[in-house]
This record gives C-alpha cells, structure tokens and sequence, in this order.
C-alpha cells in the first residue's frame, strides 16, 4: 500500500467493512467504515470532476462532522493539499489564510453563510473559485447563488477507489496556528509526517481495537484530527461531537461507552464542575489524554478521585501532534509531569547557550522525529528559526526535567515574565491559585511595572462569588516565592481561549495593561 493518509480509509473498510467507523454525537448518525469510505469516494471524484490536482490547496470551513472526516480522506486519496479552517476567526483573518495558501476551493459549514458571503464578495483578493456549501439534509443553501451543495456534488459522483496522488514527502496538509502573536503561519505536513505521528501515537499510548474515541475537539486542530485519523487506522469508533458541551461529554461516556478521550484542561474543568456528574456511568472510560495547556495539579487529583485516569500529553501542531506522553503506571507518581518522549520521538531541554540543561534547571524543549513538520508555507526566515539543520524543532516552551527525564512544562517563553531580573512562569502562580477552593479558572499575566520592570496579575473566573481580589493575593503568601507574588488581582466572567484551549493572552493584556500596582 502506498504511503497516503487516504488509503488508510480504504484499508479499513476492506478489514472491518461493518463495524462502527463514525458516531455523531449530536444527530446520532452512524458510518460504518464501508460507508464512511464510499462517501469520501464520492467526494473525491466529484473534486477529480471539478479539476482538482495533486498539490492544489483545498480549504475546509466546517464544524465537526462526517462532512469533514471524509472530505480529508478525499482530498488526501487525489493528492489534493487540506487547508483546515479556524472557523472561530473572522473574515479578514480567512481572507489572509485563503489568500496565503493559494486555495480555490473551500467547502464551508452553511453555519458561516454570512462570513464566506463577504468573503465571496471580496473578489480577487483571494484566488477562491470554487464554493461548496455544506448544509443539513432537506435544508435548501443559504449561499446558492454563488456556493455548490455539497451533498448534490456528493451523491452524484461514483463510490469507486480514486487512483492515489499523492504518496510519501508530498504534501498533506497545511494547518494554520492560531496567530495569538501575529499573523498566523501555516504549518506543512506531508503524507509521511502524518503517518509517523501515527506510528508514534500507537506505540506509545494504549489503544485497543474497537476502542469507543471521544472526539469533542474541533478538528481543524491537529489534537482531534490526527486522533481521528488514528481511529481509522487502529479500527476505533469516533464519536463526534459537534460542539463540546461538558453534561452531553459525560452523556455520550455513559451512552456510547466511550474508553478513552483527549481533552484540553478547561474542558476537563468544566466538566468536573457538571452538578451530577457521579451520577454517570464512566466506568467503561479507561483514560483521558490532556494537552494544549499545562495541566493543573489539582484537576489530575480530582480525576484520580473519580477514578479516571489522567494523563499529560504534550505537542504541537508543528509536531503534528507528537512530543511527550506520560504512561499510566507513572500519572500520580509524576503528578504534574508531561512524561517522556513519545516512542519515535526525541527531546530535550536546552538552555539560551545550545547547551542540555541539568535535572532541574529550566530551558526551552527542542523535539525531533519523523513526524516533525516540513516547513512554514512561504515563510522561511520563520522556518529557519524554528527548524534547526539537524533536524530539531524549537518550541518556544519552557520545561524542566528531573533526574529520571520526566519534562515538566513550564510555559510559553513568550508568557514568561520578567520580574526583577528573575524568570516567573505564570503557570507555577496559576497552579497555586487554582487549588483555592472560591476559583473556577486563572490566568497570569506581566504588568509593566516601574519598580520591577514586570510583576504578574491574576485574572480571575470566580467558583464562589463572595471571592475578593485580597482573598487570592492573600492566599499565594507563603506558597510562592515574594517576587512571584502576583501584584493584583481582577475577575471576569469567561478566560478568553483559541480553539485549542489555549489562554489567548494577548487579550488579557489588552483587557489589563497595567500599570502594576507598586
């Protein structure tokens, strides 16, 4: 079998042709892996029918769905390059994302009519010439005067194989960061890179055949589409959910006996905050990967409590996914900890020098393997800096490890803030405000202070209203170093987050620029 992503469908439908392939959360539609695979057939042919080439840029505007599933499956048999869309952005950032990757044809959720309306308008500020509206079944278009429908484009095309075309180092995809900094850079990834992040997930995590896989996060992200993409090759169900809701989380866990998930901590927050949620069978759920954010202490605890294990992951988009993992056996001895290295993985902790760090002494973590991403599409003084010529990516994370080579996430080099000539990491202060009783979510930001050149500030979502801003800055005396002591304090009602759960900092910043209480 050639190495293409899109064949792994194929693969799956002759093997296990009946079994579960798809599961909609929501609607409660269900593929079998036969059917999964003869739909994204048909999308394929009838995207060969409208010209589609090996290396043209396909771009996919849609919530999570099997309109997704099997049109990545499609676009990847002909060769074709998937450019999924951060449907949460708005339109100019679309247009520079559109415009950036040189796609023409873009299939969009008929829930963002109104956004590629003004997008189609825009003429040829981006080289768009194919719209294909994707709506739900027996609605009629809400774009029809310029957007295909994509279940007429569909079902008129032949369920036959494609011929494959594309294989190896040629292009997959190229996903788009969340540009918290800046304008966002497309991260490439080949059909080779993909697989070994495949390879490398399977060897390192304990996914069983007709395991029950709860997707809940979007999968333009590569932290559900390289799960899903894993499921089809391991022979797992995926159950989707369109938007993540924590209740109906637990529902399907209990409906659909769902074994494992990954989940980014605020998800996990939430759902251990659901009133009931010991009324729920989850006996069925054997573990819960998190990423995208370091993983608070307490949420690992209140976990074990329940009996659910667990477990720190720690990747990019870069990665494709991959970087360090923490097996079962060690989740509560290394509380806290994102583990080792996946399997076909490397990494490292370096300091500013290029030099290893020590046990205990903070750096940036370096990753190497074959899943690693080819470039930055059009951008390679940025390239460049992330790639090193032996092959490492630099992520731009701070870490530490200990004396047996567990990493410990620190936080983001950019977050890290500067107090007095001394490094504070924002995530040791959240850890410690989190475990007050009264707080639901933090996140530390710097001020600029005249003193001190930065001090942190803590943004606060309240778990009980009666909580004071006196009250948390009271409650990290003694359990953090003075010059780690947040100055302030503030409290909203929501933490601002890009798709993949990540705390959008930058906001904050605006929201509280300070200056620093002295």
């Amino acid at each position: 079998m050639q190495n293409n992503i899109g064949l792994l469908l194929s693969k799956r439908a002759t093997i296990n042709p009946d079994r579960e392939a798809y599961v909609d959360g929501g609607s409660g539609q269900r593929l079998s892996f036969a059917e999964l695979n003869a739909r994204s057939n048909r999308v394929a042919n009838a995207l060969l029918a409208l010209g589609i080439k090996p290396g043209d840029r396909v771009a996919l505007a849609l919530m999570n769905g099997a309109e997704f599933i099997e049109s990545y499956f499609a676009i990847a048999k002909i060769g074709g390059v998937v450019v999924p869309l951060n449907w949460r952005l708005v339109a100019d950032e679309l247009e520079f994302i559109l415009r950036d990757s040189g796609s023409q044809t873009v299939l969009f959720g008929q829930e963002f009519a109104e956004m590629f309306r003004d997008l189609h308008g825009r003429g040829d500020k981006t080289a768009v010439g194919n719209w294909i509206e994707v709506g739900p079944a027996g609605q009629s278009q809400r774009c029809a005067d310029f957007a295909s429908d994509y279940a007429q484009f569909r079902d008129a095309a032949d369920g036959g194989e494609p011929e494959p075309g594309a294989r190896d180092d040629e292009l997959l995809y190229i996903m788009y960061t969340s540009g918290t900094t800046g304008l966002p850079k497309g991260v490439v990834h080949s059909h080779n890179t993909a697989l070994w992040a495949l390879f490398t997930f399977s060897a390192s995590c304990d996914l069983r055949d007709a395991d029950r896989y709860l997707a809940a996060l979007p999968l333009f992200h590569v932290g559900s589409l390289i799960p899903v993409t894993l499921n089809i090759y391991r022979g797992v169900t995926s159950v989707v959910m369109k938007e993540f809701d924590p209740r109906r989380a637990w529902e399907l866990i209990q409906e659909e006996k769902i074994s494992c998930s990954l989940l980014v901590p605020a998800m996990l927050n939430f759902m251990a905050q659901v009133p009931d949620l010991d009324g729920f069978d989850y006996s069925t759920l054997r573990w819960v990967q998190s990423g995208a954010s370091p993983l608070p202490v307490n949420l690992i605890e209140r976990y074990a409590e329940l009996g659910i294990e667990v477990h720190q992951i720690y990747g990019l988009t870069e990665s494709c996914g991959p970087a360090c993992v923490i097996s079962a056996d060690k989740a509560l001895e290394k509380v806290g900890s994102t583990g080792r290295a996946f399997f076909h993985t490397e990494a490292r902790i370096v300091s500013e020098s290029g030099q290893d760090c020590p046990p205990g002494e903070q750096g940036e973590v370096w990753i190497r393997g074959k899943h690693v991403m080819l470039e930055y599409w059009n951008r390679p003084d940025a390239t460049a800096e992330t790639l090193t010529e032996s092959g490492w990516l630099r992520t731009g994370d701070v870490a530490m490890q200990d004396e047996e080579g567990f990493i410990y996430i620190q936080d983001r080099i950019k977050d890290m803030i500067i107090s007095g000539g001394e490094n504070v990491y924002p995530a040791e202060i959240e850890n410690v405000i989190l475990s007050h009783p009264g707080v639901s979510e933090v996140a530390v930001i710097g001020q600029p202070s005249a003193k001190w050149g930065e001090s942190p500030f803590a943004v606060v979502v309240r778990q009980d209203q009666a909580l004071e801003a006196a009250d948390v800055l009271d409650y990290c005396e003694g359990k953090l170093g003075k010059f780690k002591l947040p100055k302030g304090a503030a409290f909203v009602d929501l933490i601002p987050r890009n798709a993949n759960g990540k705390v959008l900092k930058r906001e904050l910043r605006e929201l509280f620029p300070g200056p620093a209480v002295e």
